[in-house]
């Protein structure tokens, strides 16, 4: 099995080095970049990324969509940022996961390997393009098209509405979407499931996601 490239971007010293030493304990090749302007010659050669949010230049959500574009790959930010809308922020920036500060370092490995195991981007790719009314979503790019018009939708508002359309009629819970979405059961709160589907009816509103009380949501076909 080919070892798997990590990046760890933090600025903690004390922290880094812990960390650095578990990771490679655990079989993972290491790079290390203490602060924001040594990530970007380092980001592709990375099979995922573990991102403090906090770092020296400020706050690192603000490069990570140009980062994103040099190569895609799972990102974990670390963050002593609590609140669910800092969270939400986070993953909608484009991060995939986030572990808040003080963390276990089995937890962090563990949600490693969940990610290692679903890199990013990875989607069913048919032959045929997945059509929602006037909705067109390009399985092989990650495009997604209302009429003529390319969209422009989060990693994640894109992974959800693959996931929904690909299934449409059929109905998830919350907690399914977060396992099926973002790759495990035990996610810190539901409503991030409910914030990405007000998302994406706003800018996909001929898509009709059903909400079902109580119970979760589906896509009419």
């Amino acid at each position: 099995m080919t070892q798997a490239t990590l990046l760890l971007v933090e600025d903690d010293a004390n922290l880094a080095d812990g960390l650095l030493a578990s990771l490679e304990q655990a079989g993972y090749r290491c790079l290390y970049a203490e602060n924001a302007t040594k990530v970007a010659e380092l980001w592709r050669d990375a099979d995922l990324v573990i991102l403090d949010r906090q770092l020296p230049e400020g706050d690192s959500i603000e490069w990570l969509a140009d980062w994103n574009k040099l190569k895609t790959i799972p990102v974990i930010l670390l963050t002593a940022m609590v609140s669910v809308r800092d969270r939400v922020g986070g993953l909608d920036s484009g991060a995939t996961d986030y572990i808040t500060k003080p963390f276990a370092e089995a937890e962090l490995l563990a949600r490693v390997r969940v990610h290692l195991r679903h890199p990013v981007g990875e989607v069913e790719v048919s032959s045929n393009d997945i059509v929602i009314n006037d909705v067109r979503i390009d399985t092989a790019s990650r495009a997604v098209f209302c009429g003529d018009e390319e969209m422009t939708l989060t990693r994640t508002e894109f992974d959800l509405l693959h996931f929904l359309a690909k299934n449409a009629g059929r109905v998830f819970t919350r907690d399914e979407l977060l396992d099926q979405v973002w790759g495990y059961n035990h996610y810190p709160t539901t409503r991030t499931v409910d914030t990405h589907i007000l998302q994406l009816r706003q800018k996909l509103p001929s898509v009709n996601i059903e909400t079902l009380r109580g119970v979760g949501y589906r896509m009419k076909a």
